[in-house]
């Protein structure tokens, strides 16, 4: 396999695991919010958690290499770059809905009186709005990138991709994201009971 092959194979990889990630975190976000509306109260570290999660690891290292991928693009074919958005702008729109999430937890934690359904409405627009923002990547993005960047382009696009391990999806987790992960290894071992 050429030099070529390996640098495209592993950026063709890698934004798809990533989102498969961040979807697991949504998922669990998903389920923390029906306990919440309700009446139930859902487990505020691990919601916490996903939050330092998303304030860090898709905003620091993921984003970046995407828009350092979506400038290649733009250069090779500005049609298909057109079609994708503009996803700087919708980077910047994920971070304002997470701000606005995290303050509405901050609040509800510190027994502000903010209605039930507006704390609903802001954490299910989150999710709602992640998932398309990744649907429209692995849809149109990352195959666009695939078809009109050339073989000079991946080595800088490769050397961007950070070796910075995931601080959840890796074996050295931080301490934060600890909660996180024994909640996601629960729900793992229900769903593998359920399976049998």
């Amino acid at each position: 396999m050429s030099a070529f092959s390996n640098l495209h194979e592993r950026v063709a990889r890698k934004v798809p695991t990533e989102h498969r990630n961040i979807d697991l975190l949504l998922t669990i976000l998903e389920r923390e919010l029906e306990l919440f509306e309700h009446g139930r109260r859902p487990d505020y570290e691990v919601i916490r958690a996903i939050i330092s999660y998303f304030e860090v690891y898709p905003e620091v290292y993921h984003h970046p290499q995407e828009d350092l991928i979506l400038s290649k693009l733009t250069l090779r074919d500005p049609n298909a770059a057109a079609t994708v958005g503009d996803l700087a702008r919708e980077h910047a729109d994920g971070a304002d809905r997470l701000r606005r999430f995290a303050k509405t937890i901050d609040g509800v934690l510190a027994d502000r009186e903010i209605p039930r359904q507006e704390v609903g409405r802001i954490i299910r627009d989150f999710i709602v709005k992640e998932r398309h923002h990744m649907m429209v990547e692995e849809r149109d993005f990352v195959p666009a990138a695939l078809k009109a960047l050339l073989p000079q382009d991946w080595p800088e696009v490769a050397s961007a991709l950070t070796d910075q391990k995931d601080p959840l999806f890796s074996d050295a987790a931080e301490e934060t994201f600890d909660a996180l992960r024994a909640h996601i290894m629960r729900l793992e071992q229900e769903a593998e009971a359920e399976r049998h």
